[in-house]
């Protein structure tokens, strides 16, 4: 047996019934089931077990008033003992003040007469001294009952004690307010007494009436005092029954009158109380004509908590009807939540009000009529169908549009295309309803929505995949080319060549719809997976995009003949002409296009050439190199047009005229030369020829190497394959034009040596008789070659070698055929061929190839050789001739002119 309960603090000492106190003590009970009970003042109380040595306890109304002991009972000790002891008092509650036990409230029924007692109840008296006692700390209750034992505070006992009253409610009044009170209790009592007398006063005539009563009868008794008192009861018995017969007759039809009013108000009574139930049926399809199924769940659900274990019939009764409705509900709400298009907060509010109505009304016979496996999964799929049957009715009205639009001639070339505005229209459609489908989705993962079934990401997933490549492969087939690999999902081809072209300025505005949808999905935080696909069809637009922006170029290019002015601008290649810059300018407006519109990355995008081999590296070269071939063939169609009659006048360099200003009058300058001369200067085919043979040279050597840098200022991969194709064709371009030319000058030259060296005089190399100068044939070559030098260095000094290395090498060729033909020569023949052949070799020297230099010696081996004596006399007459020949052939000495 263990030690019983001791209490040895309370916390606090005092208080009104309700006080929450902390109990201290030793012993309190091993655990709270061993606790038995609390007692405080002998009355019990709630508490509440903490640990062995405290115990938080609330007092009771049921004990004792004053001090008293605290006891604890458990099972282990028993009743315990309390060395400290706690005082209840009772404290006057108005109808402010806040109590933490019950105040009875209602008046004492005094029900005599049928009346009801118009006294006021204890707990509202008003003081008698008119001063206010509401919240006043009555503390003296215990004492003043040993000072005053047999008297009361009450007002309305028979033993009130005025001093008690005064100490237990005034005992921190002033005593000037004691005055005043006194002085107002003076006058109520003074006024009351005047108020009997005029009651009186008023009411004389019925009181005297009273008295002549009361005096009759008096005196009618004291005559009938000899009657027989049996008789006098009888007669006193049978006037009572007859009054009370009487009294019945008069108020039985205001009885039953009652009875029917009390059963009337009873009924409205009962029918008050359950108003909300018999009234739910109509208010519920009130409420859901007006779409506020929220007001409908939660009066359903108040009516499910208030009488859904009840027993009574009727309410049975109006319970099952009301679940049938709400089962129609329910059918209304699933219908609802298929309906679309609705905003998803409106499909929400439907989805939670369906879920809460399957909830309340699980377990019901109505519960069994209507299965609805996942409302919320159902508006998902829902709408993911609404957004792809979307996205189909929108392609097939513009697919529709465009196919009706047949004459083109009546439309607006300035207008936007069908299909551009087809991309806008959808990617609107992408971007508004997206977002509604994702949020619905992540309501229903985040358990908003969640209904009595699991989640079920893993198809939420392959729904938003299903919905964006539906969404791409629409936009792909209205603008890229067509991929057979999209043409099962759709395929809007192009109808001719012109549709295309003018659709294709529009792609950089089709690229920035797409754009913006892409963005607009990035921010809802879409899985990687499903951006990719958007970001997929993205880069093929772009790329798309940049190739037919570099496509435009070619037909710039191929145009480029019409605006050749050969002009010879380019100061470091003397011959070139504006055509390689023009050719620039396209380049650049073409690659700073790009730029901003395809290779600028914008959000979560990445590089368009991220890689060497990439397919964008491929289609860019690609391009470039069809750019540049195109340049080649434009500069090849101007070299071989030979129509002579077209004449162009040059206003600032030019051909056949020396450069060099000091050739020029002291007294005219270079401006006002060049102006006058270019009048009476024209362009032939043969100066037209050798501008496009620098510019192919000019290309060659520079022009395709300043490429690369300009791809890479403007963010390109440097196209070095195409570059050197390019090259290729540039130097083919330059050998089919050297080729011609040199064919051009020199077939008429070779042609004319034979026919100089025998036709004219009959000449015969075993006739010669002189030997003092030259032989004709040789000034002529010589006149010849000088003259083709002045052409080609008029235009472009670095044509020089190669073209008139070519002609020298024919030269050489036909003189060592014809040496080679030659029988017989005499002393004097031998000398002078050995001079005229020594003579052109020496001039032309510069500009001999080795084959031209093979040639020259197999013409001097042909000649028979020479004696030592003969030799000495040719080198002599040629250092002559040389002298005489200098400022002629000065020329053809320089090495680099």
């Amino acid at each position: 047996m263990a030690p019983p309960p001791l209490v040895t603090g309370i916390s606090p000492k005092e208080g009104p019934p309700g006080t929450k106190i902390t109990i201290r003590g030793e012993n309190l009970g091993v655990k709270a089931n061993d606790l038995i009970g609390v007692q405080i003042c002998g009355g019990d109380c709630s508490f509440e077990w903490q640990s062995r040595n405290k115990i938080i306890a609330r007092t009771g109304i049921n004990g004792t008033k004053g001090k008293g002991d605290v006891i604890v009972t458990s099972l282990s000790g028993g009743a315990g003992t309390s060395t400290v002891q706690f005082r209840t008092y009772t404290e006057m509650i108005g109808p402010l003040k806040e109590s933490a036990v019950w105040v009875e409230e209602s008046p004492v029924q005094s029900l005599a007469w049928g009346r009801r007692t118009m006294a006021p109840s204890g707990y509202s008296q008003e003081d008698p001294l008119g001063l206010s006692i509401e919240g006043n700390e009555k503390k003296f209750p215990d004492d003043l009952r040993e000072i005053f034992p047999e008297h009361s505070g009450d007002l309305s006992r028979e033993n009130f004690s005025p001093c008690w009253f005064l100490l237990e409610n005034h005992h921190a009044t002033s005593f000037d307010d004691l005055k005043a009170g006194y002085s107002f209790l003076k006058r109520k009592v003074e006024g009351q007494k005047e108020g009997q007398l005029s009651f009186l006063k008023t009411h004389v005539s019925a009181v005297i009436d009273q008295l002549d009563t009361l005096m009759n009868l008096k005196t009618k008794m004291e005559i009938e005092g000899e009657i027989d008192l049996a008789k006098r009861v009888n007669n006193l018995q049978g006037t009572i029954e007859k009054s009370i017969e009487s009294s019945h007759e008069l108020f039985d039809d205001v009885l039953s009158r009652r009875e029917k009013a009390d059963k009337a108000r009873a009924a409205l009574s009962v029918l008050n109380r359950y108003k909300f139930l018999f009234c739910l049926p109509t208010n519920i399809e009130k409420n859901a004509s007006k779409n506020e199924f929220d007001i409908i769940v939660n009066d359903y659900a108040r009516a499910k908590n208030l009488y859904g274990k009840s027993e009574i019939p009727l309410i049975q009764k109006v319970l099952a009807e009301v679940d049938e409705i709400i089962l129609e509900i329910r059918r209304k709400l699933h219908q609802k939540i298929q309906e679309m298009p609705q905003g998803v907060e409106q499909q929400k509010r439907f989805v939670k009000s369906l879920i809460n109505l399957e909830i309340q009304q699980v377990g019901t016979i109505q519960s069994e009529k209507l299965k609805i496996v996942d409302p919320a999964w159902g508006a998902i799929e829902s709408r993911a169908r609404y957004i792809e049957q979307t996205f189909k009715n929108t392609y097939e009205e513009f697919q529709e549009r465009e196919n009706s639009m047949k004459d083109n001639s009546k439309r607006d070339l300035n207008a936007p295309p069908i299909r551009v505005l087809f991309c806008e229209e959808i990617t609107e459609i992408a971007t508004g309803q997206f977002p509604d489908l994702w949020r619905l989705g992540q309501s229903y993962f985040t358990g908003e929505l969640r209904g009595i079934n699991e989640p079920k990401p893993g198809n939420f997933k392959q729904i938003i995949l299903n919905a964006i490549e539906r969404f791409c492969s629409y936009v792909r087939a209205a603008i890229l080319p067509q991929n057979q690999k999209f043409q099962a999902v759709a395929s809007w081809a192009f109808t001719s060549s012109s549709q295309l072209q003018q659709f294709s300025t529009w792609l950089p505005t089709c690229l920035r719809y797409l754009r913006v949808s892409y963005a607009s999905l990035i921010r809802l935080d879409l899985p990687g997976e499903a951006l990719d696909i958007v970001l997929k069809l993205i880069d093929e637009l772009r790329l798309f995009c940049l190739t037919t922006i570099l496509k435009r170029a070619i037909d710039k290019v191929k145009k480029l003949h019409e605006k050749e002015t050969w002009e010879l601008t380019v100061p470091e290649f003397p011959g070139a002409t504006a055509l390689p810059s023009k050719l620039e300018e396209i380049l650049v407006e073409v690659l700073d296009e790009g730029q901003q519109i395809c290779l600028m990355m914008e959000v979560r995008e990445n590089p368009l050439f991220d890689t060497p081999n990439s397919e964008g590296h491929r289609e860019v070269a690609k391009i470039v190199e069809t750019i540049l071939s195109c340049f080649s063939n434009v500069v090849e169609e101007l070299a071989t047009e030979r129509s002579d009659d077209e004449v162009q006048h040059m206003p600032k360099q030019l051909i056949g005229f020396p450069t060099n200003s000091s050739l020029l009058p002291h007294s005219i300058n270079l401006t006002e030369a060049k102006s006058t001369i270019s009048s009476t200067i024209t362009i032939t085919w043969e100066h037209r020829l050798l501008c496009c043979l620098a510019n192919s040279a000019y290309c060659n050597k520079t022009f395709i190497n300043s490429l690369g840098n300009l791809f890479v200022k403007f963010g390109y991969p440097i196209p070095k394959l195409a570059l050197e194709n390019s090259r290729t064709i540039v130097n083919n371009v330059f050998s089919n034009l050297l080729e011609i030319y040199v064919e051009h000058k020199s077939d008429p030259l070779v042609s004319t040596i034979e026919p100089s060296m025998y036709i004219v005089s009959h000449f015969k190399w075993n006739r010669v008789e002189k030997f003092d100068n030259l032989s004709p044939y040789t000034h002529e070559c010589l006149d010849n070659v000088v003259s083709v030098y002045s052409e080609i260095f008029a235009v472009s000094p670095f044509l020089l070698r190669p073209i008139l290395e070519q002609i020298i090498q024919t030269i050489a060729e036909e003189l060592a055929r014809l040496m080679s033909c030659v029988e017989e020569f005499n002393v004097i023949g031998k000398k002078q061929a050995t001079l005229d052949i020594r003579m052109i070799r020496d001039v032309l020297r510069v500009y001999s190839n080795e084959r031209a230099k093979a040639s020259f010696n197999e013409a001097l081996e042909s000649i028979p050789k020479l004696a030592n004596d003969e030799n000495r006399e040719v080198e002599n007459l040629l250092a002559i001739i040389k002298q005489q020949m200098k400022l002629q052939l000065m020329c053809l000495t320089v090495l680099n002119p």
